[in-house]
């Protein structure tokens, strides 16, 4: 099943972002390689592509996971979460009605 991934940035962790994503991209690359991804990206805290040093609000992965438990235990497992850039990561199950 799929299942949303919402990470909510603490603020003031751009740094932190910055110096865990490396590790945070190459567990999503692990998941595209298992045709798992739908999605995923931060969300810039302005309105804006580069949204520069105001940073990103959090991120959103959708993707898929054999249960709810293992989609959290993915989701506690990530990078920015060791890292404090996370304050909040909510996971709920997706169910994906368009594009076909």
């Amino acid at each position: 099943m799929l299942y949303a991934i919402i990470g909510e940035d603490r603020a003031g962790t751009l740094d932190q972002r910055m110096a865990a994503r490396p590790a945070h991209v190459e567990r999503l690359q692990d998941l595209q390689a298992e045709a798992r991804l739908i999605l995923a990206g931060p969300c810039p805290a302005i309105d804006s592509p580069d949204p520069g040093p105001a940073g990103f609000s959090g991120s959103i992965i959708i993707a898929e996971f054999a249960s709810l438990e293992a989609a959290r235990a993915w989701a506690d497992a990530d990078p920015y979460v060791a890292a404090g850039v996370y304050e909040k990561i909510t996971v709920k199950p997706f169910k994906k009605v368009l594009p076909a």
